[in-house]
């Protein structure tokens, strides 16, 4: 019952479903929506792939699946204003 962009992403989403029944994640999200605001102004949304809490790291992850030469110049940005704006550093999945 879900849609994913690519196969390269529903393989991930498998691993990741795995990892969680393991323990190892949780908290597993598809395509959380973050806003990128600056001074009260929506500059844009952001929606990756992926957030889930990893315990080996003991940290939050947000990650978004890319094939070869889909990493353009629009998903470059946003993974800055995300750092730069939210502190959130998007995870890049090859």
């Amino acid at each position: 019952g879900r849609f994913f962009h690519s196969k390269k992403e529903a393989r991930r989403f498998q691993e990741l479903r795995l990892l969680e029944q393991a323990g190892v994640i949780s908290d597993l999200e598809t395509q959380p929506h973050f806003r990128i605001e600056i001074g009260g102004t929506l500059i844009c949304k952001v929606i990756p792939d992926f957030k889930y809490y990893d315990h080996e790291r003991n940290q939050e992850i947000v990650e978004d699946v890319k094939s070869a030469g889909t990493v353009t110049q629009i998903f470059k940005l946003k993974k800055r204003l995300m750092k730069a704006v939210l502190g959130i550093e998007v995870e890049v999945v090859m």
